[in-house]
């Protein structure tokens, strides 16, 4: 009984163990560098990418053994109860006989029509094409991430924006409220700013609802409990570091075609669809095959006077058989043509897809260079924006203070403060993600390169 408790215990131990092995823990603080290590390390179609090209490696490493001749061995006991042919004595009997057979089996194909030499590059090719596409996903989930990550912070942001905003409209409920009792202001300015306070109450509640659902796609993508109680670290890039572009257009083209592992994979997929029609070429050629056999036996009959096993197994009965053996293909219905038709409308496909990457690249790239300048732009304008939205905010306070402007044109100013500080903050974490997704077309996205 205590074996069985000690069993049960132990069991309950890995299955925890397990468990905890499986479920990623979340830092409290979450920086963008851990949440694409993270995201990279449980992202599933990454991981079945990653098996995938653990079975390309073995499947190479099956067609370059392949060279070698491949070696068997068998052994055989029976008994044999009627009629036989007695081997010992060159003659039928009738009884019960042991029989012992053994034997050790090679065979080596000298020749097959360079078969083996081009699946041996196809399966190069294959593996170089599954790295390729293990380095792309692994791309895209950093680009994921990133997209992701960025977009809660902007949303934290403008949660921020919204709470100091209700603050400083309450501040001023409070001191309206006073200049109303005083008979300094209109009432009706106090029920207008209480209205501007509801509604950024009610702006507020939608930005923190706007960031759970951000969050929670981002546990999503990293795979972890979207419960889990963590916040965001703001990287602090200097938006400046992308002000300006060190390659033209055609230069990042260049670059992308020689780094794009999704193109490079098509290239290798396009390679290896031309070796397997020279592989399966090699079936309308003679193969010539070397075996050799060596083995043995031992019967005896029930009753009969028959030399030992140690005799016959080892000494009479030994046999040695060697030779060459010639196939020459004639005629098979035509399955070897149809055979060569299929592989080479999988070659022209394969280059079909590899043209279509090629512009896809060239597509992607031209996209993230504008989106790129577009951003530059646009956080130029928007860090002009707002320090002007700043100083007209803070005169119009001032004059509102002092009377000499009314409600509409302060409540105005504000208005424009708090777009234009989103406006900023959108334009900031834009321009850094645009610099991400420029670098993700371009192929040279890397999880070492992140600061």
């Amino acid at each position: 009984m205590k074996r069985i408790v000690a069993i049960c215990w132990l069991s309950c131990l890995v299955i925890a163990a397990r468990a905890q092995e499986a479920s990623t823990p979340v830092p409290t603080t979450l920086s963008y560098k851990e949440a694409v290590q993270i995201a990279i390390k449980n992202n599933y179609l990454l991981n079945q990418e990653k098996n995938n090209l653990e079975l390309s490696q073995s499947v190479r490493a099956n067609n370059v053994a392949r060279l070698a001749p491949s070696v068997s061995s068998t052994f055989t006991a029976l008994r044999i109860d009627g009629n036989s042919f007695n081997q010992n004595e060159g003659k039928v009997e009738n009884g019960v006989r042991d029989n012992v057979y053994g034997s050790v089996d090679a065979n080596l194909m000298l020749f097959n029509g360079f078969n083996r030499i081009n699946t041996i590059r196809q399966s190069n090719d294959l593996l170089r094409a599954q790295t390729s596409v293990v380095k792309r996903t692994e791309q895209q989930v950093i680009s994921d991430v990133s997209s992701q990550y960025l977009q809660v912070l902007l949303d934290q942001e403008l949660l921020k924006i919204a709470e100091r905003n209700i603050e400083l409209l309450k501040a001023q409920l409070e001191q309206i409220k006073g200049q109303v009792e005083l008979g300094a202001k209109a009432e009706v300015d106090g029920i207008t700013q209480d209205a501007l306070v509801k509604g950024a109450e009610l702006m507020f509640l939608r930005a923190r609802v706007t960031l759970r659902n951000d969050k929670a796609l981002l546990s999503q993508t990293m795979l972890v409990d979207a419960a889990a109680d963590y916040s965001l670290e703001d990287p602090q890039w200097d938006a400046n570091f992308a002000a300006s572009l060190d390659q033209n257009l055609d230069q990042l083209v260049a670059t992308a075609l020689a780094n794009r592992a999704d193109y490079q994979g098509a290239l290798y997929t396009e390679n290896a669809a031309l070796h397997f029609v020279h592989a399966t070429r090699a079936t309308y050629y003679p193969n010539l095959v070397a075996f050799g056999s060596y083995g043995s036996a031992y019967n005896k009959l029930q009753g009969s006077a028959a030399r030992g096993f140690r005799d016959q197994f080892f000494t009479d009965n030994t046999q040695l058989q060697y030779g060459l053996q010639l196939n020459i293909p004639i005629f098979n219905n035509l399955s070897n043509r149809l055979n060569v038709v299929r592989t080479k409308v999988a070659y022209n496909n394969a280059k079909l897809v590899r043209s279509n990457v090629e512009n896809t690249v060239k597509n992607d790239v031209l996209k993230a260079y504008l989106n790129f300048q577009d951003a530059i732009a646009a956080y130029q304008a928007a860090e002009v924006q707002l320090h002007a939205a700043e100083l007209s905010y803070n005169l119009e306070k001032e004059r509102y203070d002092l009377g000499i402007t009314d409600l509409v044109q302060y409540t105005q100013a504000n208005q424009n403060y708090v777009k234009a500080q989103g406006d900023f903050a959108q334009s900031k974490f834009t321009i850094t993600f645009q610099k991400i997704l420029l670098d993700f077309a371009v192929g040279t996205l890397k999880f070492e390169d992140i600061p």
